[in-house]
């Protein structure tokens, strides 16, 4: 047992989750408290002691019932109990697909249980469906996406949606109150996610049979939110984005602040230290040190908002104004081919998301052909807003150095580092592909303090903890 254990922390680990030696040696205490016969409790038991954040938890969910699967020939993909005696009933948990039912009368039993909430009969008729459409072969190299894609596609989790709705208005005396409606929308929904669960839980149990736990951790492994990529992620994993940047702001914020309260003692004082040291008998027990006035950084954002980077800039930005309060002022600049400064529509509004969308539709950044132009954008800023850069400012400048074999301007990268503070590049693509095709990223790299790849969430979470 402590084997697997070993084994299944690290999968844990190796799927993002941060499990301290100190957490495994809880975790391998616990488990020889309560046993394992009690497969919830074992699973809760282990949630409690090895997952920090409730944002870990569907990562921890996925290795948990990949590592402790249940086992026996009913999950085989074969599908040992295919063929059940008739006098079983549809919902004694027995059925799988391959008792003579069509297609039709499948989709109608779910219809029908769904609607009662029966949850039991949702979770056999799931392994019906899993027998009936995934196709699954022993061996056959196949994802679990795939075979997911190929039952819910038959299922039609939409067409019950609508089905459900319908029979919801229908029951009542006239159109339902928009409150009603939304309710009975929600639980509908809640019930649908309850069936997609079963079915990837079947297959995924299934996997686990024919290749074993190792191998179906590695190919459902998902990325945790603060590591997707910015440029690559789905419309799926750019929600996760959007829910994890929120708790990461409100961290960030503490961070700094934490950092320069503390970070406010400057050099000794030593005639107030010796002054006070004669209550203790002119020993300094005591000592004293001058109190430098804080200042909070002001930040300049220059980024790029074409189309392949759009993504990256827009996560920055809403990053950088979350946490505004921990900098004297900040203010932000877009471009593609031209420049436009939008600090007004970011004070203007109390919801980053509401401000980035007013970006999108009102910032003036089409010069010519609305392909991105460093050069031409970096120079109109220099021209128009390079006075303001005082001793005080930091600049931010975001994007990928895709110049589309423009001028660069590199110069004028190089002026604002001799005015501001700092001058740092942060780009979306890995370090390797930089200097490739159009990128000239080495080339702007060498005119600023540092340039830093900055692809998912934890790298910029890194970064601008080094803006205090």
């Amino acid at each position: 047992m402590l084997d697997l254990l070993s084994e299944f922390i690290g999968a844990l680990r190796d799927a993002g989750l941060a499990v301290s030696l100190s957490e495994a040696v809880d975790a391998a205490e616990a488990v020889s408290q309560i046993g394992i016969e009690d497969r919830a409790l074992f699973k809760a038991v282990l949630g409690a002691t090895l997952v920090k954040s409730y944002a870990y938890w569907d990562t921890f969910d996925l290795v948990f019932e990949t590592y402790f699967a249940l086992r026996g020939p009913e999950f085989d993909i074969e599908g040992r109990d295919a063929n059940p005696p008739a006098s079983e009933s549809l919902g004694s948990g027995h059925h799988n697909g391959r008792c003579g039912l069509s297609h039709q009368e499948l989709n109608e039993l779910l219809y029908q249980a769904l609607l009662a909430g029966d949850a039991l009969t949702v979770s056999s008729l799931a392994r019906a469906a899993v027998s009936m459409f995934a196709g699954m072969e022993a061996g056959r190299p196949v994802g679990g996406t795939y075979y997911l894609f190929r039952t819910l596609r038959q299922v039609d989790l939409d067409g019950l949606a609508e089905r459900m709705m319908v029979t919801a208005r229908s029951a009542g005396d006239g159109p339902l109150p928009a409150l009603d409606e939304r309710l009975a929308a929600d639980e509908h929904r809640s019930r649908l996610d309850h069936l997609r669960h079963e079915i990837e839980a079947e297959i995924r149990r299934r996997l686990v049979g024919d290749r074993g736990p190792e191998a179906v951790a590695r190919t459902l492994r998902k990325p945790m939110p603060e590591d997707v990529d910015f440029m690559h992620a789905s419309r799926d994993e750019l929600a996760a984005l959007r829910r994890a940047i929120y708790p990461l702001t409100r961290k960030l914020a503490s961070c700094l602040a934490r950092r320069r309260r503390h970070g406010r003692h400057g050099p000794l004082d030593f005639r107030a230290t010796v002054r006070h040291s004669l209550s203790y008998g002119g020993v300094p027990v005591e000592p004293h040190f001058r109190r430098p006035t804080p200042s909070k950084p002001e930040i300049m954002v220059i980024a790029d908002i074409s189309g392949s980077v759009a993504a990256f800039a827009r996560f920055t930005l809403q990053l950088v104004y979350a946490i505004s309060s921990q900098f004297s002022r900040v203010r932000s600049f877009v471009f593609v081919d031209g420049i436009d400064e939008v600090t007004a529509l970011f004070e203007g509004s109390d919801d980053v998301g509401e401000a980035l969308a007013s970006v999108n539709a009102n910032a003036e950044v089409i010069w010519v052909d609305g392909h991105s132009n460093y050069g031409h954008a970096l120079q109109v800023f220099w021209d128009r807003w390079g006075p303001e850069v005082s001793a005080r400012t930091n600049v931010i400048i975001l994007g990928d150095a895709r110049n589309n074999y423009h001028s660069s301007s590199a110069w004028v990268v190089a002026t604002l580092r001799t005015q501001a503070k700092h001058v740092w590049w942060l780009n979306p693509e890995p370090r390797s592909y930089w200097d490739t095709g159009d990128s000239i990223a080495s080339e702007y790299a060498a005119a600023c303090d540092g340039a830093f790849e900055c692809r998912n969430l934890r790298q910029l979470e890194r970064f601008v903890e080094q803006l205090a």
